[in-house]
């Protein structure tokens, strides 16, 4: 048995367990796989259960807000009590949800069923993001860059396999993507173990909790906050247009068949993970206020000219947006976490529960939009929001105020 040194508990406790990453980024993949099966089947059940415009939006908001509103109290809970195997449990409830998807016969079966896949991601999201913390050796950005790698990975792989699985065969054929579950369940069981004893070789190590003193006024810190969840809006909103509304707006304009859609909103989402993988490490490296100001602003002159742009620019375009815009998350939610320090559930919870919540009333409302105007006016209208990035300069420097302290 190996004996627990002060220098073996100081190695396992501090250095950076790439195979925990890689393993819970790989769940990650799973989750927001299976989540992004949702938006990908909506051209198929729009078509089938006769929807509209905004009952597709109220599938997005019932989806997103369930995902959204207990991430925040499941990251305080767990901030206060660790639950090593709630993963499991949450992703079980996604199970649940991907069996009632692939045989619901209407709108109402349909709004139940994606608020269970909700669930499991609001429980999934604060606590994976704990382990990604966990298993970071300090490297914060870059733990966190793999840890989103996966989820955005996941989420342009759901949309190409649900064109291939899903909507050439049917809706029945969601239930292919529960082996995607049950196998995250699996997974997720060994990661609550490593959980488990990483929490007792700390509480072994240090003997109490080390409470990190915030470095600036509480006040001042309210404020960052603020401006994190302003530049979280104008993002996921603009990504609910994509995600969303993408495939609609090129059926409509360029006269696209489902499945070819589908593949431009796969070619978008790649280039998501692409940024996402990005902008941590660059954020570790120059400082995560630049990170953000760059990846959130410097996507406006894409956005602007996305609605005028012909098939092959959009195509283009939609790369260069999903890779600039998605590099901002990782930094964004690491800066928060220097902000509030021992809150990284609470914190993980409140953002993602944000950027969820968020892409939920953004789809509500542009498919609303939609309704009543067009398509290619909702995606003028989006084009606007990345100009929201500008109030990034009125961010305080956290790197720099920590080595002042």
């Amino acid at each position: 048995m190996k004996t627990l040194t002060n220098s073996t508990l100081d190695s396992d406790v501090r250095k950076t367990v790439y195979s925990i990453l890689f393993t819970i980024s790989f769940t990650h993949l799973l989750n927001d796989m299976i989540q992004s099966v949702i938006p990908a089947i909506y051209p198929l059940i729009k078509s089938n259960f006769h929807l509209s415009f905004t009952q597709i939006g109220m599938i997005t908001f019932t989806f997103q807000l369930t995902a959204s509103l207990l991430q925040p109290f499941v990251g305080y809970y767990t901030d206060r009590t660790p639950r090593p195997y709630s993963l499991a449990i949450g992703m079980a409830f996604t199970l649940f949800g991907l069996i009632l998807l692939s045989t619901a016969n209407g709108f109402i079966p349909i709004l139940i069923a994606v608020s269970l896949i909700g669930m499991g991601s609001s429980v999934f999201h604060p606590e994976s993001s704990r382990v990604a913390h966990l298993a970071s050796g300090g490297k914060k950005g870059l733990a966190q860059s793999i840890f989103q790698l996966g989820g955005n990975a996941g989420s342009a792989i759901g949309p190409l396999l649900a064109a291939l699985i899903v909507v050439p065969y049917g809706q029945l054929n969601i239930i292919w993507f529960a082996l995607a579950a049950i196998l995250a369940i699996i997974v997720l069981l060994q990661i609550g173990k490593w959980y488990k004893e990483h929490l007792y070789l700390k509480s072994v190590k240090s003997g109490k909790t080390t409470i990190s003193t915030p470095v600036f006024s509480k006040k001042r810190i309210l404020t960052a906050l603020g401006i994190l969840l302003v530049l979280i809006f104008s993002k996921y909103f603009y990504m609910a247009s994509m995600t969303s509304y993408f495939t609609f707006y090129l059926i409509e304009k360029f006269h696209l068949s489902v499945q070819q859609s589908q593949l431009y909103l796969f070619a978008f989402l790649a280039s998501v993970a692409a940024g996402t993988m990005i902008g941590g490490p660059l954020g570790d490296r120059f400082g995560r206020k630049y990170i953000i100001w760059i990846s959130i602003l410097g996507a406006a002159p894409f956005t602007l000219l996305l609605p005028f742009a012909n098939l092959f620019w959009t195509g283009i375009l939609a790369v260069l947006i999903g890779v600039i815009i998605s590099s901002a998350f990782s930094a964004i939610l690491v800066y928060a976490t220097d902000l509030v320090p021992d809150k990284v559930g609470m914190i993980a919870g409140l953002f993602f529960g944000f950027a969820f919540g968020m892409g939920g009333v953004g789809s509500a409302l542009l498919g609303w939009l939609a309704d009543h105007t067009s398509i290619n006016y909702v995606f003028k209208i989006c084009a606007f929001l990345p100009l929201i990035g500008i109030i990034t300069g009125f961010l305080p420097n956290v790197e720099s105020q920590r080595k002042r302290s």
